[in-house]
């Protein structure tokens, strides 16, 4: 166990970002830092038969400038829930565990939250409960500058850098067990692997 670790808010997070979270004892999520654009925090990689499909919330336009990620609202005028469902099926349809877990990530997808935060973090609870992962998550009150902090992953796990993480192999619908994909969604593993998508982590 790593005690505390500090992490960014992520929609469908990668599977790294769960393996963090299996191992520490308290999760702290960066609620205060300024939002940024091209990471985890509003997209997520999952596989499709056409190889790696990156899944984009949008989010308001006016959100960009120096706005506290906790305040990023997401904006409903684009399809994005329709396309981000229909791309979720036609990728993991034929997985083992697609009709035990789709209904209830549809079901927040489709909840209408208006900020991202709650959105993703509605999101990880269904994640982790369906891992049967227990894990206590706060969020920060102030910012913290990178190095400040022990046990930091806010910006070193990103679609952007490569981490050093070895992804576990397991097998999946459209990809080889011996050639895991980095910074696939932890859905890939979930609807791949099911209950026992702990023992990949």
């Amino acid at each position: 166990m790593t005690g505390r670790v500090l992490l960014s808010t992520a929609y469908l997070p990668p599977v790294e970002y769960i393996a963090k979270l299996a191992d520490a004892e308290e999760v702290l999520i960066e609620r205060e830092e300024n939002y940024l654009k091209q990471t985890y925090r509003n997209r997520c990689i999952i596989l499709t038969a056409g190889g790696l499909q990156t899944l984009t919330i949008p989010v308001l336009l006016g959100s960009f400038h120096k706005t506290p990620v906790k305040e990023i609202m997401i904006d409903y005028s684009k399809r994005w829930q329709q396309v981000h469902l229909r791309a979720l099926l036609a990728a993991y349809k034929a997985s083992p565990f697609f009709l035990y877990y789709f209904e209830i990530i549809e079901k927040i997808i489709l909840s209408g939250r208006k900020y991202l935060i709650d959105l993703n973090t509605e999101l990880l609870m269904a994640v982790t409960d369906l891992m049967k992962l227990r894990i206590k998550i706060s969020y920060t009150s102030d910012f913290s500058r990178p190095g400040e902090v022990m046990n930091d992953f806010r910006y070193s796990i990103s679609p952007k850098k490569e981490s050093g993480y070895k992804p576990k192999k397991y097998i999946q619908v459209f990809g080889s067990a011996s050639d895991p994909k980095p910074g696939l969604s932890s859905i890939d593993l979930i609807f791949n692997t099911g209950v026992d998508a702990l023992n990949y982590l």
